[in-house]
């Protein structure tokens, strides 16, 4: 097989896949050294033919491919696709749809969280894929045969599983669930990186508002700053160096020194000055402007609680063949716990139906945990 390398021939492939219902779709990219990824190879198959794009190749032009991928008469089907949904977003501003994910299809119906592409097809079609190319240089060129085989096998094998999980999704009458988990996926907020939330990824420790206020600015500085620059986050500034410096705050370049996680000699470059300006700017935020951290109400017995609603929940995922974190998700316990309102998915829709109606019922004595036969079951109590 030859990649595509020119700009006609993608768009006479474009049109023949476009009169198919679906499509499956994967990409091969780079982005070890840069903050945005790149593209180097795109993959898709119909139920008729696969092909490879060469998205490096001089002079294509790949407006064909995401004429395509907007098509909303064409199932466009990805698995685990955020990264590649990503590329779409950073190279045309937009988000293939209707979209159809096989990882959450999977986990939907039962076969686990987060599974892996191979473990999946392994389950689906019996058939071992051979990864050996995975990690190799996309962006050499000649592409080998070895990288060409492995990226059709991607797409041709994803058909299968696209045609045996959406088959389930009906009989089961989970379509529905599907689109709810497609949610996050298909929205633009997923794929903005906008340096005003940058702060929201972090995990740390800050608890004060001045706390807030500087990780709000260092974290938006460090985003503009690796965007700029197109090179990864931790390569500006590494994510528990911001957590420190929104704690002890230092508001000259000397005391910005004496941050043990700071690399030695980093305040003396110019990017020291410029995060002591973002120290400062976040320090002078009116504090009523700053997001307000949602903090539950602490239970009575709230841990105890929480540990019972997991047994619940992995009896629940059992029972029904759905993973427990779609169902409901740690924090979501512990909200739970705390507030019977509590706004999380657990608590609305088809997730109410089956798993937080009877969490609640646990909650106020009206449901009790039992075994039978070694199996846990709910038991309903006068």
């Amino acid at each position: 097989m030859q990649p595509i390398t020119d700009t006609k021939t993608l768009a006479d492939t474009c049109a023949r896949l476009g009169r198919h219902p679906f499509v499956t779709v994967d990409t091969e990219f780079l982005r070890e050294s840069t903050y945005y990824p790149k593209l180097c190879v795109l993959q898709m198959a119909s139920v008729d033919e696969s092909v490879v794009v060469d998205a490096l190749a001089p002079g294509i032009e790949l407006r064909p491919l995401f004429d395509l991928l907007a098509n909303p008469q064409v199932i466009k089907v990805f698995h685990a696709g955020r990264q590649d949904i990503e590329i779409c977003w950073h190279e045309a501003q937009m988000i293939p749809a209707p979209l159809f994910d096989t990882q959450v299809a999977a986990m939907v119906l039962g076969y686990g969280d987060s599974i892996s592409y191979d473990q999946l097809v392994h389950r689906i079609t019996g058939d071992t894929l051979d990864k050996s190319s995975r990690f190799t240089d996309w962006t050499r060129r000649p592409l080998s045969d070895a990288q060409l085989t492995y990226a059709v096998s991607d797409v041709t094998h994803l058909r299968d599983v696209y045609l045996k999980l959406s088959g389930d999704l009906q009989k089961r009458g989970r379509a529905d669930w599907l689109h709810d988990e497609m949610r996050v996926l298909t929205s633009p907020d997923t794929y903005r990186m906008e340096p005003e939330h940058a702060w929201e990824r972090l995990k740390t420790r800050v608890r004060k508002p001045k706390e807030l206020a500087v990780l709000i600015e260092v974290a938006a500085w460090r985003e503009r700053e690796a965007q700029t620059r197109d090179v990864p986050r931790s390569r500006v500034l590494k994510d528990d160096v911001i957590g420190d410096i929104a704690i002890q705050a230092p508001t000259t370049v000397e005391r910005l020194a004496g941050l043990r996680s700071l690399p030695k000699g980093f305040e003396r470059s110019k990017w020291g000055e410029a995060i002591v300006e973002a120290v400062k700017a976040g320090l002078a935020r009116d504090p009523k402007t700053l997001p307000r951290f949602e903090r539950a109400k602490p239970a009575v017995n709230g841990q105890a609680t929480v540990e019972l609603l997991k047994v619940l929940l992995r009896m629940t995922s059992e029972k029904h063949g759905v993973a427990a974190k779609v169902i409901a998700t740690v924090d979501d316990l512990d909200r739970i716990a705390a507030d019977d309102q509590a706004d999380v998915p657990a608590l609305s829709g088809w997730r109410r139906e089956l798993f937080g109606e009877k969490a609640i019922a646990l909650k106020h004595g009206k449901l009790a945990l039992a075994v039978e036969r070694g199996r846990v079951v709910a038991v309903d109590k006068p």
